[in-house]
């Protein structure tokens, strides 16, 4: 039998002739050609049962894999690209708008006419060049000397320069270098008719994009322009502003990301972030380790299938920086427009263009990410959907994708918007619609199963509140706020956090002790400090609050602030603490449909807070009536829609004095 059997040698020198013709036929980068030569050189001289073998033949099969020139053709209609975004997202206006303008700048990159200047002090060659580039619709200039370009550089900028090597005096090397030092992304054409290997390696390494040889054919000539400035296209249309995308969770990040790459035409490729810890996920691994893995951008680079997708970089913030590295700082040289031209990711080791990727990150709080990561983004803030947004999306939206999930399509349920809308009040309470989604789903499921059991799928059901009740239980939340009395040493207040706008209730206590400030409730420590702030306060001005100066000396004060397992932290509460304090001390209600929003200092001034849009939907939620905030957030005020204000009464205060009477209520 043995006889029918290929030798190791057959087998080898099978795989690395296959392998040859797929490297001529791949149209690799210079570079990348011949490290793929090179490795297929070491292939053909040791065994094939050798670990060597199978990592360099992975390695190559990979380096063929890449998409070095393959790209998708950006559709830049801005009059499509805003309808797929409105049938994608209901409401986010402002957000679409900044979208669009983003896609309008690439718009008006593109149709720019590009400019040529063409460098020969042999007329023939300019009369010969000249109209067929100005056919190609490009503004030619020309030069007939090296002097003479020089002077045009000093004027104009070009996309591309197309010179002669060999001129009297100044020569092409020197266009060359005057070009890319006055403008780097400059591409820069030579030709000559005296070539020799030393001269082409010096304009390669000079900067130069191209070496043609004279006589000059002109088809090729088109054909290298061309390549020329859709590279400086691919470049420039990418190096504006970097978009990252900060929210609660639900509010349609990622979906938003993926309807750009829809409007665009360009494939999408998504990496999560969360809790890399190792630079090597995002840089790759050397090849010198066993188990070596390109990093996540290569990698879905290469699922992708082309050099420009748009790749969303989720969960940004949530990035670790510990002992074990700083993955964000891995991202630095992916993320510049100066640099990630030439990106360099440990396993294939060599330079790929990353400059025609467009990149989206998301992060529930931009705060958290890295000072010099965060600078080279543009920060879009997703704040949370209104009741009345929450329920148009429901109706436009989930309900519509649940009936068709859930085999409902042939008699598919009604739901009313009271329905809808008890749903979001009784069983829900998020910024987003994640969790909306999934109770919709909950009440589809319910009914499938009511026809599975009775087998009457023509009867149409229409859902309503009392639906809702039977199918999802009684409700799962209240009106904190409406729903409680007034309280002494008790106040309400409005926080921030990664999941939207949420109120607190800040008690306060006081019993005999030796001056003691015991505070709990998981604060973090900027939420210690600003209860020490409001206590420090509180006794300098007690003279003035009709508060026994000496109060503090043989009593102690206990602030809590539940839930005491969920973690608390942020200046913005530090004025809802001093008010508990001061209702406490006087013995005077705080009034429960009042909260409170800003942060203290030790004199009394209250300073604007963020996250008002939260805030406010929070407010609405829990049934809050006023709510008191810093007067320097009048501005953000004036700027949200009106929908988000209606039924709420917001006054603007400057000073922890002028709340006193606005909260409590008199003895």
């Amino acid at each position: 039998m043995g006889i029918f059997r290929k030798s190791e040698e057959d087998i080898q020198a099978a795989t690395v002739e296959e392998l040859q013709e797929m490297i001529d036929s791949a149209n690799l980068p210079s570079r990348a050609r011949q490290v793929a030569d090179k490795e297929l050189a070491m292939l053909s001289k040791i065994s094939p049962s050798t670990a060597e073998y199978t990592i360099g033949l992975t390695y190559i099969d990979y380096l063929l894999g890449l998409p070095w020139n393959k790209k998708t053709k950006d559709n830049l209609d801005l009059q499509m690209a805003g309808k797929i975004l409105d049938e994608r997202h209901y409401g986010l206006q402002q957000i679409k708008e900044r979208i669009l303008e983003h896609l309008a700048v690439k718009i008006l990159v593109n149709h720019k006419k590009p400019r040529i200047l063409v460098v020969d002090d042999e007329k023939i060659a300019l009369e010969n060049l000249e109209p067929v580039l100005k056919k190609e619709g490009y503004a030619v200039s020309t030069a007939d000397s090296g002097a003479g370009a020089l002077r045009k550089i000093d004027t104009n900028d070009f996309d591309v320069v197309i010179t002669d090597l060999k001129m009297k005096g100044i020569n092409g090397i020197d266009v060359l270098e005057k070009a890319r030092s006055k403008c780097p992304d400059t591409q820069v054409i030579m030709f000559t008719g005296y070539a020799t290997i030393d001269s082409a390696v010096e304009a390669i390494k000079k900067g130069a994009f191209n070496y043609i040889t004279k006589p000059l054919k002109l088809d090729n000539v088109r054909a290298v322009v061309k390549e020329a400035l859709e590279k400086k296209y691919y470049r420039r249309a990418s190096g504006g502003s970097l978009l990252c995308f900060a929210g609660p969770p639900g509010t349609g990040k990622t979906s938003l990301g993926r309807a750009v790459a829809d409007a665009l035409g360009r494939k999408f490729a998504r990496i999560s972030l969360g809790g890399i810890k190792d630079e090597a996920e995002i840089m790759g691994h050397r090849r010198t380790y066993a188990g070596a893995m390109p990093g996540r951008i290569i990698d879905e680079i290469y699922r992708s299938g082309v050099s420009n997708p748009l790749l969303m970089l989720d969960e940004l913030d949530k990035i670790p920086q510990d002992f074990k590295g700083d993955p964000s700082s891995a991202l630095l040289e992916a993320l510049d427009p100066e640099q990630n031209h030439e990106f360099i990711d440990h396993y294939i080791d060599m330079p790929f263009d990353l400059s025609g990727v467009m990149f989206i990150a998301t992060a529930n709080i931009a705060d958290n990410i890295q000072d010099a990561l965060r600078d080279r983004l543009e920060v879009i803030e997703f704040s949370g959907y209104t009741e009345d947004e929450k329920k148009e999306i429901a109706l436009r939206y989930l309900v519509p994708k649940q009936i068709n999930e859930k085999g409902l399509s042939d008699s598919p349920p009604e739901f009313s918007a009271k329905a809808v809308t008890k749903i979001i009040q009784e069983h829900t309470r998020e910024a987003g619609i994640r969790n909306l989604e999934r109770q919709i789903a909950a009440v589809c499921r319910k009914i499938a199963s009511g026809y599975v059991h009775n087998e009457e799928t023509d009867k149409t059901i229409r859902v309503t509140p009392e639906l809702i009740e039977r199918y999802l239980g009684p409700r799962k939340y209240y009106f904190e706020v409406a729903d409680e009395k007034n309280r002494i040493g008790v106040t309400t207040g409005l926080v921030w956090t990664e999941t939207g706008g949420a109120i607190i209730f800040v008690e306060a206590a006081k019993m005999k002790g030796s001056g003691e400030l015991i505070l709990t409730g998981s604060l973090g420590d900027v939420m210690r400090e600003s209860a020490q702030a409001a206590l420090s306060y509180i006794r300098s001005n007690a003279a003035s609050l009709n508060i026994a100066e000496d109060f503090f000396e043989t009593q102690d004060i206990h602030v809590h602030v539940p839930a005491g397992a969920i973690p608390k932290d942020g200046p913005s509460a530090g004025t809802t603490i001093a008010i508990a304090l001061i209702s406490l001390l006087t013995g005077r209600p705080a009034k429960r449909e009042v909260a409170i929003s800003g942060e203290m200092t030790l004199s009394g001034r209250i300073l604007p807070v963020g996250g008002i849009k939260e805030k406010l939907l929070a407010a609405r939620q829990a049934g809050v009536k006023v709510i008191v905030m810093p007067i320097k957030n009048k501005v953000d005020l004036e700027s949200l829609p009106r929908d988000v204000k209606t039924g709420l009464e917001v006054i603007h205060v400057d000073n922890v004095d002028e709340i006193i009477d606005l909260v409590l209520m008199k003895q």
